[in-house]
């Protein structure tokens, strides 16, 4: 089966498609053996190149609101979270394998703000390439490094087509998690694990009574509204620089996922935008298998 350089954008809790849209690829028999991503692309592409991504989406879909209030370290230096319960996690599913030692290739998109341009992680350590890449502005602490600082890739390149091209592999295979359209018709799957309504009275008991018990949780679950507004802005310009990036350098497929799939923020919701990013995948796969027998 053909071999296939991925390309996994930025999207922030929509990145959870990725794990689908991988799932799926799999399934179909081809074969990964490059991956580039910006931002939550960094995080599940460097975790599916370091052969930890089943063990990171078990993790995920067992997450509610509360624990992902509680995995936040809030600080008022340069951005709201810094991340280290987030990359405690990390290192207990992953370790911090050097991207070199990686059994597949793998690039980390960044953007480096003191001078302007994108930086490209290929060699040095994963979880540092990671952070950097996920460091969405305003919301999370950036890296300061070498008279750079870095935050998100997805400002400067949310689909970093271009990284995956010296791999020579038989397709690229780009997903952009700004997608325009509607969510497929199709049911989803429940979550494993109970939700907490902020739409309506009925509330998860033992979610309202670890939320009583947490005042700071309920401090934090305050930036919803700002992270909204900030989200909003960033996407709009990271949906416009994907089209631009897909223009430049066209993959061979290229699968979207809306954007009203979920909220920026909504990483309580797994178990729904994998099933997404696999309902998308496979209606991507089919079409393009179906071209490829019509030749």
């Amino acid at each position: 089966m053909a071999t296939v350089s991925l390309v996994l954008g930025s999207g922030g809790a929509r990145g959870y498609a990725h794990i689908g849209v991988i799932e799926v690829l799999e399934e179909h028999g081809y074969t990964i053996n490059c991956v580039a991503g910006s931002s939550m692309g960094a995080l599940v592409g460097g975790l599916y190149a370091a052969g930890a991504l089943e063990d990171y989406a078990d993790w995920v879909k067992t997450l509610n609101r509360f624990n992902v209030l509680a995995m936040l370290d809030i600080t008022f230096k340069m951005g709201a979270i810094r991340g280290d319960k987030l990359f405690s996690k990390l290192r207990e599913i992953a370790g911090d394998p050097d991207i070199e030692s990686l059994p597949i290739p793998f690039t980390a998109v960044a953007t480096d703000l003191v001078h302007h341009k994108e930086i490209w992680f290929q060699r040095g350590s994963l979880q540092d390439a990671i952070r950097a890449s996920i460091a969405v502005p305003g919301v999370f602490t950036p890296v300061e490094e070498n008279r750079r600082v870095l935050v998100d890739g997805g400002i400067l390149n949310p689909l970093p087509i271009v990284a995956t091209v010296a791999a020579h592999s038989d397709l690229i295979i780009a997903v952009d998690l700004n997608g325009q359209g509607d969510l497929p018709d199709f049911e989803v799957p429940q979550p494993s694990c109970p939700i907490l309504a902020t739409d309506g009275p009925h509330y998860d008991a033992q979610v309202l009574r670890e939320l009583e018990a947490d005042k700071e949780a309920l401090r934090k679950s305050k930036l919803d509204g700002n992270i909204d507004i900030l989200m909003g802005a960033i996407e709009v310009m990271q949906g416009a620089l994907s089209q631009y990036k897909v223009a430049g350098y066209p993959p061979d497929l290229l699968i979207s996922v809306p954007t009203d799939t979920c909220r920026f923020h909504d990483f309580h919701m797994a178990t729904e935008v994998i099933a997404v990013g696999r309902q998308v995948a496979e209606a991507a796969l089919v079409e393009l298998e179906n071209q490829s027998l019509s030749r």
